[in-house]
């Protein structure tokens, strides 16, 4: 059916036209309970007692309590509304009917008979299951990719993937964030600016505790700016993250080694850090010094292996780093 943004769907609620059949699934635990409590949405408040039903099957251990609970959300799903055109049915722990963690021929004949519900897709219910990831090279989920609307709300992968997240989650707010205020606030939270071949983001529970607070301090205005986000997120903020890499590619050592120590004493991780160099050294480097690339490549490479190796103080390899980065830019400018 296809793969929708938490904030794809939340217009969807809005505008009363739902899809059949949801998959809500991903590691944002928080995301997930906070979009399938607002399907209830589509049905008139006084009519959600008879029309709203929420299943959950977390003890469907074994093949005869997945039978039970299929049971269930079959005959749930079936059911007729009552005095409103639409049912909805919230699935939570899903993850225990779709990947049961004992195989046996009750449960797989309960899974056929989902896997029928899925297909025939009762026009008068919107079905949401709510799951932990689903390996995507399974049959069930490969069928769940077929008959139903999968949402990802999963932690952000790196700072524009943050930055998305923070924009929807303001604008479901009724209000507008400012780019350097989202910014801000994803580095705040430590999101690299690449994702990291080690699956690891920022800190996801940190983001949403910021952007919270911010909604909270700006409560009313349509506007938000970085001096909204300055007050909220505390003095961590108020460093540029890139004032460092902008003095190194101006080749500006003193000012690179100034901006290097305020963003270790705000707390910032040395490998992050290092990622930064590392985009500059990538993205910056062939255009304004072509001739030291190669050194300056190197020396990241180097400064990786130390850092990883405990090769010596972090703050000392970065700084030697950023000196010998500011050092290739001179010269390079003197070519």
């Amino acid at each position: 059916m296809g793969i929708l943004t938490p904030a794809a769907v939340r217009k969807q609620i809005a505008s009363e036209k739902a899809d059949p059949v949801y998959l809500l699934q991903g590691d944002d635990d928080v995301e997930k309970s906070a979009l399938a409590a607002q399907f209830a949405e589509l049905v008139d408040e006084g009519l959600r007692a008879f029309n709203v039903e929420r299943l959950h099957a977390g003890d469907a251990t074994t093949g005869d309590k997945i039978a039970d609970t299929v049971a269930s959300v079959i005959d749930a799903a079936r059911t007729l509304p009552m005095m409103a055109p639409r049912r909805v049915v919230t699935v939570f722990q899903s993850e225990m009917l779709f990947a049961p963690k004992r195989e046996s021929e009750t449960a797989a004949r309960a899974l056929e008979q989902l896997d029928a519900l899925l297909a025939t897709r009762e026009a008068h219910t919107t079905l949401v299951f709510v799951s932990a990831p689903l390996d995507k090279r399974t049959r069930v989920f490969k069928l769940l990719a077929r008959h139903a609307t999968i949402v990802e709300c999963g932690a952000p992968e790196d700072v524009a993937a943050a930055e998305r997240w923070i924009h929807e989650r303001v604008a479901t707010a009724g209000a507008e964030l400012d780019r350097a205020g989202a910014r801000a606030l994803a580095l705040h939270a430590g999101f690299p600016d690449r994702p990291r071949n080690d699956g690891k983001t920022g800190d996801i529970k940190r983001l949403r505790g910021d952007v919270d607070r911010l909604l909270l301090y700006a409560l009313g205005a349509k506007r938000i700016t970085v001096d909204d986000v300055r007050e909220v997120a505390g003095p961590a903020v108020l460093q540029d993250q890139w004032a460092m890499t902008n003095a190194v590619e101006a080749g500006q050592a003193a000012e690179a080694l100034r901006q290097l120590a305020l963003l270790l004493d705000a707390g910032g991780e040395p490998q992050m850090i290092l990622g930064q160099l590392g985009w500059a050294v990538r993205s910056k480097f062939p255009v304004i010094g072509p001739r030291e690339v190669r050194a300056a490549i190197e020396a990241v490479f180097r400064t990786d292996l130390d850092l990883k190796r405990w090769g010596g103080d972090p703050r000392v390899l970065l700084e030697r780093l950023v000196v010998e980065l500011c050092a290739g830019k001179r010269t390079a400018r003197r070519w």
